[in-house]
């Protein structure tokens, strides 16, 4: 079966450029706003959107604090993995996160439970002034009470999504697997 390919890279990029003014329209001021990726697609769409946001605003990025996260240890299926375990990167706050109105943003938003995971790392950090979440899409099907504050595209799906970044696969893409 082919895979369907619902945003291509022109797409990809008015979706971030979208989440990326909705953010900057929510915050008038940016003076104790953050953003934070999560590994790993996750980290790459917010460095786009962090540098959309300083365009918008006509500040220079290094202005806008930028962290990245990983779950891996705070997944509720590690069990699962067996020998296969995932590679663990960097979880790296070089701001306070207790002072900070922290913008999460993630590739695929689907049951919540990496958005969960997400949250227990960052109050592990501090206890930030607010957490809003951003993702590129939004697919449905959550099993927790977790909801996007910022998307790039709903595009509700039972089948796997796979998003495809410049920087990690050479090309913007997302498709239905």
């Amino acid at each position: 079966m082919a895979k369907q390919v619902i945003l291509n890279a022109a797409q990809f990029q008015n979706a971030v450029k979208k989440i990326a003014k909705e953010i900057a329209a929510d915050n008038k001021s940016l003076a104790d706003v953050a953003i934070v990726g999560v590994h790993n697609k996750g980290v790459f769409i917010a460095r786009r959107i962090l540098s959309e946001i300083a365009k918008i605003k006509k500040v220079s990025e290094n202005k806008i604090p930028f962290g990245t996260l990983d779950i891996t240890l705070y997944r509720d299926d590690l069990d699962e993995f067996g020998s296969n375990m995932p590679d663990i990167q960097d979880t790296s706050f070089p701001f306070e996160i207790s002072s900070k109105k922290i913008i999460l943003i993630d590739d695929v938003l689907y049951t919540g439970r990496t958005v969960r995971a997400s949250i227990d790392v960052l109050m592990d950090f501090g206890r930030p002034k607010s957490i809003k979440l951003a993702v590129l899409v939004d697919r449905g099907g959550r099993e927790l009470p977790i909801e996007p504050n910022y998307f790039g595209i709903k595009y509700e799906s039972k089948k796997s999504v796979t998003v495809s970044c410049v920087e990690a696969e050479g090309k913007d893409e997302v498709r239905i697997d």
